[in-house]
């Protein structure tokens, strides 16, 4: 239906259309059938509800909203500051928080505090920690599924606790527990919390890329990556890497490969919003890494001559 009314898909993503009215973009996304459209001219919103309604509103009631504040998808997307948009997801945590079990506190009924999601022991697995009964097990799962759908919107300092708590839903144990209760603590404290997004106008995408070195059980080591435009991670990743690795430099190699599609869709979706983007930056603290990805094979030396081509991608992408 949007085709047919002058709109053009962006070929990066299908849930996104755009069409110049009036010399500027009206762009719409959605996700099933919520839909988030924007103009710069009141008038041209106000003539595409219409459309929607006269299409749509035969199946059901078209509902909207209306200014600097809507709420969608669970999120509170706030345009009231003019530059930014502070992604507020309050209202869902309050929620996470009511629905946890008071006797699972730290501190008892929610008066503890923590100084983080979590500490130095979050990847260790104790394997004498006994087993949670079915009911509290199916909360544990519960509440890390709606852990998971915050921290991938508005509240991305959670990731790493929900990185290892999604791989322990199948049979938590007491000891997994303790790291959720943390981490739900550590929500409670910094309920107000908001994700603040800002672009300086550099058009200039900034990705900081890290590693944590054989941290998990099997060795394996842990990618940690946050894109910014100036204020606030746009797009952020916390995850378990999919190969061991025998070095801290490795680790960093693999992290890097693993983030490089996403910095190469990203620059491409921006792109065919219209978004001219002058520089695509990756930026990591490891010199040997960074001399492998610049040179690739030039820079292999005794401990890297094993890795195999593949991690060499980057390098073309420079």
């Amino acid at each position: 239906d949007l085709i047919n009314d002058g709109f053009e898909i962006n070929p990066y993503d299908p849930c996104v259309a755009n069409k110049i009215v009036n010399g500027k973009q009206l762009t719409v996304a959605w996700h099933v059938d919520d839909l988030k459209g924007s103009h710069v001219q009141t008038a041209v919103t106000d003539k595409f509800l219409q459309w929607v309604k006269d299409t749509y509103g035969s199946i059901g009631e078209v509902k909207t909203t209306r200014g600097k504040i809507h709420d969608y998808l669970r999120m509170k997307l706030d345009y009231t500051k003019p530059g930014e948009v502070a992604i507020d997801m309050i209202d869902y945590l309050k929620t996470m928080i009511a629905s946890f079990p008071q006797s699972w506190w730290i501190g008892g009924r929610g008066t503890g505090k923590v100084a983080s999601p979590w500490n130095e022991n979050l990847f260790k697995v104790n394997p004498n920690s006994p087993p949670l009964p079915k009911e509290k097990a199916e909360i544990f799962h519960s509440t890390v599924a709606q852990g998971l759908f915050a921290c991938k919107r508005g509240r991305p300092d959670i990731s790493p606790a929900i990185a290892f708590l999604t791989t322990r839903v199948k049979a938590p144990t007491q000891d997994d527990l303790g790291k959720l209760v943390r981490m739900m603590t550590w929500i409670r404290q910094t309920v107000g919390d908001r994700l603040v997004l800002k672009a300086d106008g550099s058009w200039t995408l900034k990705w900081h890329v890290d590693a944590a070195f054989a941290v998990h059980p099997d060795f394996r080591s842990h990618t940690g990556a946050t894109m910014t435009m100036g204020q606030g991670a746009i797009s952020s990743t916390s995850k378990k890497q999919g190969m061991n690795s025998r070095s801290s430099t490795e680790a960093e190699l693999i992290a890097a490969d693993e983030v490089s599609g996403n910095m190469i869709w990203t620059k491409l979706f921006l792109e065919a919003q219209g978004y001219p983007i002058k520089q695509n930056i990756l930026y990591q603290d490891n010199t040997s890494t960074i001399q492998l990805e610049s040179n690739g094979r030039k820079s292999v030396g005794k401990r890297s001559r094993h890795l195999n081509i593949r991690l060499f991608f980057i390098t073309d992408q420079k």
